[in-house]
């Protein structure tokens, strides 16, 4: 427990992308960033003085190459973790449309699949929690 002991919050903001098919897009971690290789939703922090969905609408376009209009994305869920350095905030939302093709732009696999098969993928201890509940909301 970290009872008594204060770390800074980071306020992360992610997206399932769910295509026609019922799938949702995860993406895996590059190698030579934190965590390579673990399998995370699409996103990323959110500077200081930032709405979530701005940031959310920008990583977007930096890490797929896709647009998102701010009235597609539905909240859906959060994620809490404590990492040793910092506490992550994540809030998840939803998005069934888009403009433009996904193409990784940041050198991470992409792979489409199930909700119920998201508990095949190791994932970042954040997005672990998923997992379970995603398929349960979709």
């Amino acid at each position: 427990m970290n009872e008594g002991r204060t770390h800074p919050i980071v306020l992360v903001a992610a997206v399932a992308l769910l295509n026609r098919d019922g799938k949702v897009l995860i993406a895996r971690r590059p190698p030579g960033r934190p965590l390579a290789g673990l399998w995370e939703f699409p996103g990323g922090k959110v500077e200081a003085g930032e709405e979530p969905e701005t940031a959310l609408i920008r990583e977007i376009l930096e890490e797929l190459g896709i647009e998102i209009a701010r009235a597609d994305l539905v909240p859906l869920t959060f994620a809490s973790h404590a990492y040793p350095e910092f506490h992550l905030l994540m809030p998840l939302y939803l998005c069934k449309r888009w403009l433009g093709s996904i193409v990784a732009q940041e050198d991470q696999e992409l792979r489409w699949v199930k909700p119920n098969e998201l508990s095949l993928y190791d994932m970042a201890p954040a997005d672990e929690p998923l997992k379970t509940t995603l398929p349960k909301l979709l």
